[in-house]
């Protein structure tokens, strides 16, 4: 035997670490004895002597490395699983016609003449996993608190309807409008979770997976956020998402796991329904998902707890002296599990333990058929009680449980374990009887084969309802629901707004700046400046934010451990337990889920609360509109600021900082109001009336979009008699012509309103032309109006037609219209069918790329000439002008020489 000086040095984590070894004889002894163990009962007995080693290591608190994965068993032993508070018989004729009812209801659905669909098998799979949490943990709002956050799968949604129905929440009628939302209105049901079609009850829409997982993370830090700030008691407040094995190869499914262990959110528990089926096949087939989510999650510092068998593998893991069944988990990989749920208890025998004698007598006095029903931990109320039990207790880390299930369970041979499972949407009548009998359901043949087959109540003053009543009068109320009970914000007076809308004077500041300003001056207010949530993707310093840090603090609930290299600054950077700044990382996807949250408080903890979410432009809409279309559908609310917007303001930076098209993205969001503005009191406007439509007395269910610049100019005071309602509408006329004789209009936003005032200039001053300039602080707006409108004449043909708001406001207008922004053209062609007079615009189309500002303007030909130009163009087509003007203003002004132009402010850096 090698003495331990001349074994290699001790390996942690697969690399060598330099550990002296002080007492080498004693090493030697502990070495020798697991090479007795070894030789005398084999690697199995070893490999639990070590187990058991590394256990009571750390119950003495020993520090050792983590493992990454573990046994193919259940985390909880059977002897430590807790007693199990409820009534098993009842629980399971609940759960029986809850499956019932949710399969009938979308076999219903595809009936002739309907064929609207929708999923049987995931809630199949997972109904055990709701029940326990509905029957003992789910927590309701009746405490006049937020109760539990519970993210529902969103194919799951049928069982989630049916369970309601069996509690007299959801009607028989409503059941038969599944999937018919307009067509059976008022009694239709959403397909999946979507609390804007049914803002009672959904709270957090799913469907679109990776996002639910996501949202869960930032909603418990949400909780905790708004704990520390004082605002509202979140303590007893639990966090569940319900995710499947497939869903977590979406990289928003993990991406933000570091997050929930690194702030310690043990009030957050995932619960991974691991059918080992994606949408159409295995999701490791040849491995294993669970174990594989252990490693991950293990890595990423959770709480991980494995329910993997029911208790009929009890009396087998309990006579596994030598571990050779505990391998032969271990070795089987999910494909092969997934064929054992669809084969015989024959072939189970023969395949799975007939490889080795050992195996073989751990079943011989089974028959087949007990063998068959071997089960799926995830379908065993007591296991899963145990799970939850151990995941609400556990603190200073979140929790995952893997829970394995057999999708399509219980619905028959021909769903249970199939790869179709998840496209299979109605049963066969011989299915409907298989089912029946499965499930011990009093209803006939005759009723099966008679039309549509029943739902099935068993009575409301059965047992079985009352049972349901009563567990969720004790857990607090119905979930899901969705309560709003905040009250509208006072809100600020024309006070708060008034040194913006004052301009700069001689100062040069960027739009982005100017509601920088803004804002500082709203977070001063006593009554909503507390309420702000300002967030940013680590580019405070880049927005001019960092002027908050000594003030409004960065959120963290370590605080700040360290001293701050930048301490001696004024504008340090500074954490706290209580910050009001959300700084999430490079991470826009987590930033945008912290906007998500914060925005639904009003409903989820009926607290407002007004994130302020500033991010580059370019990385906004185009990386995260999935997000923003959840944010939508979850009613949420909130300002959002497309900053260092345009495709040629940030030139420096280049192509793929270079947003032209975010604005045309927010355009398909209807519950998004997207404003371009130019100028600082034209934000002072936008944000006053935000903040009335989403928190004032008649309050709405929309977010706002305002792209900002990084480009500095000097912000002019707000006009007398300025027009305010043209601001909030999206067009009034900022500057009157004020010399030439024959008449045209510029309409511009954002960054391009200085150059239509200096291309106004030059026209009066070279061309004898007297063209107005029109601010258009929302080309999104002016068509959202203009199309209600034609919708309005469309269907009521009988009534005064109505006029676009674009239309009236141009009428007493002279053409011809040339529209510039440093956006796409698309963005303000939105508006042309509406425009009374020939209409031209200009634009940025393509991709960006690095240079000056003036270079890179004139190349896209939107630049204070090239708008010269157009306005010339349009004027030679109505034969106002000679159309050799065209020719003398393209060389006196070089547009085809892209190096000649003025660079104008500087390039355009970050």
């Amino acid at each position: 035997m090698a003495s331990g000086s001349d074994r290699n040095p001790i390996i942690i984590g697969g690399l060598p670490s330099q550990v002296p070894d002080f007492d080498p004889e004693e090493t030697a002894e502990w070495l020798d004895s697991l090479d007795a163990a070894i030789d005398e009962r084999g690697r199995e007995r070893a490999r639990y002597l070590m187990l058991r080693l590394i256990e009571r290591a750390r119950e003495k608190r020993v520090a050792v490395p983590e493992m990454r994965s573990t046994d193919y068993i259940n985390t909880i032993a059977t002897k430590d699983e807790p007693f199990f508070p409820g009534n098993e018989e009842i629980e399971r004729k609940i759960l029986n016609a809850t499956r019932w009812n949710a399969a009938v209801m979308v076999s219903r659905a595809q009936r002739p003449g309907i064929g609207v669909g929708g999923h049987i098998a995931t809630f199949a799979s997972s109904a055990s996993l709701y029940d326990v949490g509905f029957n003992h943990f789910f927590r309701g709002k009746d405490d006049g608190k937020g109760g539990d956050q519970i993210f529902f799968q969103g194919h799951a949604s049928p069982g989630i309807y049916a369970r309601a129905y069996m509690l007299d929440r959801l009607s028989e009628q409503q059941l038969d409008a599944f999937r018919q939302e307009k067509s059976k209105a008022p009694y239709g049901l959403s397909s999946y979770p979507h609390p804007r079609l049914m803002p009672d009850f959904w709270e957090f829409p799913t469907v679109s997976m990776g996002l639910g997982p996501l949202g869960a993370i930032y909603q418990a830090r949400m909780n905790r956020y708004m704990e520390a700030r004082g605002i509202a008691d979140t303590a007893d407040s639990h966090v569940w998402a319900f995710l499947g094995d497939g869903e977590m190869d979406e990289p928003e499914s993990l991406g933000q796991l570091s997050l929930a262990a690194r702030e310690g959110l043990d009030n957050l528990t995932f619960v991974v329904n691991c059918n080992l089926q994606r949408l159409d096949g295995p999701v490791r087939g040849n491995g294993k998902i669970i174990q594989e989510l252990e490693s991950v999650f293990r890595g990423a510092g959770w709480n991980v707890i494995k329910l993997i068998w029911d208790r009929s593998w009890d009396p087998l893991l309990a006579q596994d002296r030598d571990g050779v069944l505990v391998n032969k988990l271990n070795s089987t990989p999910d494909g092969q599990f997934q064929t054992y749920a669809t084969e015989t208890g024959a072939y189970i025998r023969e395949h799975f333990f007939g490889g080795d004698h050992r195996l073989r007598n751990m079943v011989e006095n089974m028959t087949d058929d007990q063998i068959l029903h071997l089960g799926r931990g995830g379908h065993d109320h007591r296991k899963i009680y145990a799970a939850y039990k151990a995941a609400k207790e556990h603190k200073g880390q979140p929790t995952v449980i893997l829970a394995q299930t057999v999708k399509g369970w219980t619905l028959g041979p021909n769903f249970e374990g199939r790869n179709a499972t998840h496209q299979m949407k109605k049963l066969t009548v011989e299915d409907l009887k298989r089912f029946r009998d499965r499930l011990h359901l009093p209803i006939s043949d005759k009723e099966l084969e008679s039309g549509l087959p029943p739902y099935y109540h068993p009575g409301r003053n059965s047992e079985e309802i009352q049972y349901m009543h009563d567990r969720r009068k004790e857990n607090g109320g119905y979930v899901p629901t969705r309560v709003v009970r905040a009250k509208p914000l006072n809100l600020p007076d024309d006070k708060a707004y008034a040194a913006v809308k004052k301009g700069s004077g001689q100062q040069s500041i960027a739009t982005t700046m100017a509601f920088v300003r803004l804002l500082k001056d709203l977070m001063r207010d006593k009554e909503i400046g507390k309420r702000f949530v300002p967030i940013a993707p680590d580019e405070y310093r880049t927005f001019g934010m960092d002027s908050l840090f000594p003030s409004a603090k960065i959120y963290n609930p370590l605080g700040q451990t360290y001293e701050s290299v930048d301490r001696e600054l004024l504008l340090a950077y500074k954490e706290s337990p209580t910050g009001q700044m959300l700084h999430d990382g490079i991470s826009e996807a987590g930033c945008t889920a912290s906007l998500i949250a914060a925005g639904s408080a009003y409903a989820t903890h009926g607290e407002h609360m007004i994130p302020v979410y500033v991010f580059y432009s370019m990385f906004g809409f185009q990386r995260t509109g999935d997000q923003f279309w959840q944010m939508g559908d979850q009613l949420a609310r909130g300002f959002v600021l497309g900053a260092t917007a345009g495709r040629t303001t940030l030139t420096g930076e280049g192509l793929q900082h270079a947003d032209g098209h975010s604005q045309l993205l927010a355009s398909t969001n209807p519950a998004c109001v997207a404003y371009d503005p130019a100028f600082g009191f034209e934000i002072a406007h936008i944000v006053k009336d935000g903040l009335r439509r989403m928190y004032g007395p008649d309050s709405e269910d929309v977010f706002y979009y305002l792209t900002v610049y990084n480009e500095p100019i000097q912000q002019p005071a707000e006009p007398e008699n300025v027009d305010a309602d043209g601001i909030l509408k999206g067009l009034y006329r900022y500057k009157a012509a004020e010399g030439g004789s024959i008449p045209a209009q510029i309409m511009a936003s954002g960054v391009a309103v200085p150059w239509a005032v200096e291309a106004q200039r030059i026209l009066a001053e070279e061309w004898n032309v007297k063209a107005d300039v029109w601010s258009a602080t929302s080309w999104n707006e002016l068509r959202r109006d203009a199309v209600a409108a034609e919708e309005h004449n469309l269907l009521h043909p009988e009534e005064e037609q109505r006029v676009p708001y674009v239309t009236s406001k141009l009428s007493g207008a002279e053409g011809p219209f040339v529209a510039v922004s440093d956006w796409m053209r698309s963005v303000p062609d939105q508006i042309a069918r509406w425009v009374p007079g020939t209409y031209q615009s200009l634009g940025a189309d393509g991709f960006g790329f690095a240079d000056t500002r003036g270079a890179a303007r004139r190349f896209f030909h939107i630049d204070a000439q090239s708008v010269v130009l157009a306005v010339l163009t349009e004027l030679a087509k109505e034969g106002k002008i000679d159309r050799s003007a065209l020719k003398q203003a393209i060389d006196r002004y070089q547009l085809l020489d892209v190096a000649a132009a003025d660079p104008g402010a500087a390039g355009g850096d970050a």
